[in-house]
């Protein structure tokens, strides 16, 4: 079986794809200017385009990893998107915890496991 790149740099590649198995690398905001529910939007919007280009959609998600950089004030915020996103009876397993973020205005990384729609 091969192994499906999407979006590729020299770095990193925005998802791969293995058999039925899709795997988005952390999504990032575009515009770091916004508070975290802004950015949390922004992250959750890429999620959908990289999952549709691949075959998926976010109802399909197995496991999603959130970072936070301050957990305690930027949880309740990030939460509210993400739950008025994610469809119902969707949720997949799930972990969020405080980071150090790779830039220091970026306040919410998600990276997300999903399956393939069924053709």
């Amino acid at each position: 079986m091969s192994v499906q790149r999407i979006q590729t740099n020299d770095r990193l590649s925005g998802a791969t794809i293995f058999s039925d198995l899709v795997f988005l690398s952390g999504q990032v905001p575009s515009d770091r200017s916004q508070d975290v529910a802004g950015q949390t939007a922004q992250v959750l919007e890429k999620i959908d385009a990289l999952l549709i280009e691949a075959g998926s959609d976010r109802s399909h998600m197995l496991s999603a990893q959130i970072w936070l950089k301050d957990i305690e004030k930027d949880f309740a915020a990030m939460n509210a998107v993400w739950s008025d996103w994610l469809p119902a009876g969707c949720a997949p397993a799930r972990a969020t915890v405080e980071a150090r973020l790779a830039s220091a205005d970026v306040l919410v990384e998600i990276m997300v496991i999903a399956v393939r729609k069924a053709a």
